[in-house]
């Protein structure tokens, strides 16, 4: 294998996370309990239909008419709000395109635009669930899901001759798994009984708990119930935590050991052998266009290249299923600029020739049996292909910058060989992507850390220090000896790899989300020097002015901390308060009367 092993990695990353007492790094885990977030959902603020909010946006019937072509016929709850430029996007992307051929039901997910000032239903009600979910499990803040259900099917008393339909669930969340395996409980249904069973599939939802990470969720619907776990930030990369059946649950028909993950081995299986060369690509964040013969296909492998580089968050914009109908096909297709860091998945043979000027085409077939290997192909030239007809392949100029690993494609090819299970060859594929994406962010991880003020800078009458910048040149030189070779065997250019990652909306990505995380961490501390202060000693050297601005500051500081959630340790808030509190008693009971008004978020 390319990488020395699971432990190596592993204890790479919490040297990473644990620099000197000296320094300072932010580690979440640190202040959450043992057994997941401890956060008590507040069951007494929901309101009809917050459950189902938490889930969903709502549900949508799309259907087929001769005149109109397709259209919503149903948006369920009725008080659901579409845009009609929402709506227009569902109905294009809810149908495969015309060549695809797909008789009988159809499963795919698809990605567009919410409108702009859309604001959430829930407010802010949801985000402290949010932040436990790992980067790749967050809500999608400009963008809404769609989970396909189509079915096509001969009917003669149809002057079209077909019956043409879609179920589609509209979300924030990317629970691809989940909402598929959700859907094949739902739609058979809804096609035989109608309306009234969306009905109650909805009602069901809205008695759903709220779907928090880290405890294990019964769900029941259509008389069956699904037992899932989220998981949550502070797992450990790579693992999952088994949800098993108990006695006790009699009624339940559905585990689902994950929620969101695609088989990456069966995904990539058409273009196996150039498995390393489109981690490179995604981990760069470059323009990749997937064509496939259907919508089920080119989705479920732009999600697998999105996963490919977790633990890091994929940060630019990807669409699992793109059509020549999309709102942004102009901006995505314009030859007048280069072309934009977006995956996208297609199935019009139109696009073979709108997205010629495109870097990286990865073309692929119908998807084989899981167990097959795909003959070994060379890279091929982008002017070799012409159209969708031609052979499945990588077309590319690209020249990766580490050396091919044999070992990962012997060790797949060794497991069709002696017929491995699916499931066995699918952990081997995202156990080496995991291990590569950790091999490299390590080195970051490590200089970012090193970017934390030292504690004893800390003064609580002082602001907190700042961060000190990220200097390119100074991380390049920690490469020599603290570089990916250490976790890594793989050769090659790690150096050109990292300046052009540095370049990329991933790096931007994952760094602002870093710096947002350190920063809070130093208020934390900053709060926490403060109420290990004697303040009543401190006051008696203020005027009254002074002492009525410093209560001010207090509870300001009070405020932020309850509404950005910074991770202080246990009690600090109440003692925050309980210190505010004794401050104001020796103040004149007029501004007393003032002070102890709340103070607006």
């Amino acid at each position: 294998m390319a990488l020395r092993g699971s432990e190596e990695v592993e204890e790479q990353m919490e040297e990473a996370e644990h620099s000197e007492d000296r320094e300072l790094r932010v580690s979440p885990a640190e202040e959450m309990p043992a057994d997941g977030p401890g956060e008590e959902e507040p069951e007494q603020l929901l309101l009809p239909w917050d459950r189902f909010s938490a889930w969903l946006h709502c549900i949508c019937v799309v259907g087929f008419d001769l005149e109109l072509g397709q259209a919503v016929e149903v948006i369920y709850p009725h008080h659901s709000k579409l845009t009609e430029k929402e709506k227009t996007s569902i109905c294009y992307l809810s149908f495969p395109d015309s060549n695809s051929g797909c008789l009988g039901d159809t499963q795919f997910c698809f990605r567009f635009r919410q409108a702009a000032g859309r604001k959430s239903s829930l407010g802010c009600f949801l985000d402290h669930f949010d932040r436990d979910a790992p980067v790749c499990l967050k809500k999608d803040q400009g963008h809404f899901y769609g989970y396909v259900y189509f079915r096509q099917v001969r009917d003669k008393s149809l002057k079209r001759g077909y019956f043409q339909k879609s179920l589609v669930l509209i979300s924030k969340l990317p629970y691809v798994t989940f909402f598929h395996s959700l859907l094949k409980l739902i739609a058979p249904e809804y096609f035989e009984k109608q309306e009234p069973c969306l009905e109650a599939a909805c009602n069901d939802i809205d008695r759903w708990p709220t779907p928090s990470p880290g405890k294990i969720l019964s769900l029941p619907i259509m008389g069956v119930v699904m037992k899932l776990r989220i998981p949550t930030c502070y797992d450990k990369p790579g693992t999952s935590q088994l949800v098993l059946s108990t006695p006790s649950d009699s009624l339940v028909s559905i585990v689902l050991p994950t929620i969101h993950e695609v088989d990456l081995f069966r995904c990539f299986c058409p273009v196996f052998f150039h498995i390393q060369m489109l981690w490179e690509l995604v981990l760069l964040g470059e323009a990749l266009v997937v064509m496939a013969p259907s919508p089920a296909e080119s989705s479920d492998t732009v999600l697998a290249l999105v996963s490919c580089v977790a633990p890091l968050r994929y940060c630019s914009d990807f669409r699992p299923y793109f059509t020549i109908h999309d709102s942004e096909f102009k901006e995505y297709t314009t030859r007048t600029q280069a072309p934009p860091s977006v995956i996208l998945g297609v199935t019009n043979p139109f696009f073979a020739k709108t997205l010629q000027h495109w870097p990286h085409i990865i073309r692929i077939g119908d998807m084989k049996q899981t167990g097959e290997m795909a003959k070994q192909m060379k890279v091929k030239k982008l002017k070799n292909l012409k159209t969708l007809d031609s052979k499945p392949g990588v077309y590319t100029a690209y020249k990766p910058f580490l050396n091919k690993d044999e070992e990962i494609i012997k060790q797949l090819q060794k497991g069709v060989q002696q017929k491995r299970p699916s499931a066995a060859q699918n952990a081997i594929l995202r156990r080496y992507f995991l291990e590569l994406t950790q091999s490299f962010i390590i080195p970051l991880e490590r200089y970012v850390a090193s970017l934390m003020p030292l504690q004893k800078s800390i003064c609580p009458w002082k602001s907190p220090p700042q961060l000190k910048p990220f200097i390119q040149d100074e991380f390049m030189k920690t490469l020599e000896k603290a570089g990916p070779q250490l976790t890594s065997r793989l050769k090659g250019d790690w150096i050109g790899l990292y300046r052009q990652f540095l370049k990329s909306p991933n790096f931007d990505g994952w760094f602002r989300n870093r710096r947002k995380e350190m920063t809070q961490k130093l208020e934390a501390l900053h709060l926490e020097a403060l109420c290990d202060e004697d303040l009543q000693l401190r006051i008696q050297k203020h005027t009254e002015v002074e002492t009525v601005d410093l209560v001010l500051k207090l509870k300001d500081k009070l405020t932020q901390a309850e509404r950005e959630k910074l991770p202080v340790r246990a009690g600090t808030l109440a003692k925050l308060q309980a210190h505010i509190e004794s401050v104001i008693l020796t103040l004149p009971e007029d501004l007393q009367g003032i002070l102890h008004k709340p103070v607006s978020p």
